[in-house]
């Protein structure tokens, strides 16, 4: 199997849940896509699922901050500074969508300790959350609200927050890595103003960032790279860096995103 790898930078949320689906698209049997990114501007994902009711859009447009619908469900997300990754295999690459799972973030977490040794206690959430309960309390639009079974948590507050998808004949999963504090900052966008404080309370309760358990800025490259050494060891395959080709081929299929 080809592992191909992308490092696409910072681009438009549109550009980025587009590319992903892109990718699934055209994704053969033989081969696998790992992509890592970054948003410019900040942007709130939403669930598959999700109404857009739920943010104030108005806002958003006043502070640059984009809005987009991810193909995986969950909910709100405010994707700032984070790195993004994510994941497409084909179905007969021999794990189920739980194993994928679990095996991503088991690996995510052994990059994170090999990027930074205070990173070395993550651990992963082994309860599965009622999703539809936490749907109906105040903080039910924000993704970070809650921790799914095996995501990545440090000290019990998450940290990596993941979702995923089967799509026609290959499993799309994709990620947030929480690096700085702006992603707290979501409460600020939904037309609910009735309990921002608590929102973001809750939030400062169940999440953190890297820079917050490591107290220095996050060296984003140096992260990439311990990302896609500990993906190469785990997996045990070598990447191949296919960026400027597939770029260049979704530009052919997607001329409106350039």
């Amino acid at each position: 199997m080809i592992w191909h790898f992308l490092d696409t930078g910072a681009s438009s949320g549109k550009f980025n849940m587009e590319l992903d689906i892109f990718l699934s698209k055209i994704c053969k049997e033989d081969e696998s896509f790992f992509r890592l990114y970054r948003w410019k501007p900040y942007t709130i994902s939403l669930g598959a699922n999700q109404s857009e009711e739920d943010i104030d859009t108005e806002k958003c447009k006043l502070d640059n901050i984009g809005v987009v619908k991810r193909p995986t469900g969950g909910r709100a997300i405010l994707h700032a500074e984070e790195l993004t990754y994510s994941l497409i295999l084909p179905l007969n690459y021999g794990l189920s969508a739980r194993e994928i799972y679990n095996k991503v973030s088991v690996t995510l977490s052994a990059a994170l300790a090999k990027y930074n040794s205070k990173l070395s206690s993550v651990e992963l959430e082994n309860i599965q959350p009622n999703f539809k309960q936490l749907l109906d309390n105040p903080s039910g639009a924000l993704c970070f609200a809650s921790t799914a079974k095996s995501e990545v948590k440090f000290n019990g507050k998450k940290l990596i927050g993941s979702a995923q998808r089967r799509m026609s004949n290959v499993v799309l999963q994709h990620g947030s890595i929480l690096c700085g504090k702006k992603h707290a900052e979501l409460p600020d966008y939904l037309i609910n103003k009735t309990n921002i404080t608590e929102l973001k309370i809750e939030l400062a309760n169940k999440t953190t960032e890297i820079e917050s358990i490591t107290n220095q800025k996050t060296d984003y490259s140096s992260l990439s790279k311990s990302i896609i050494s500990q993906f190469e060891n785990d997996w045990n395959f070598n990447f191949k860096n296919s960026t400027k080709l597939f770029i260049s081929k979704f530009s052919v299929n997607n001329k409106s995103i350039f």
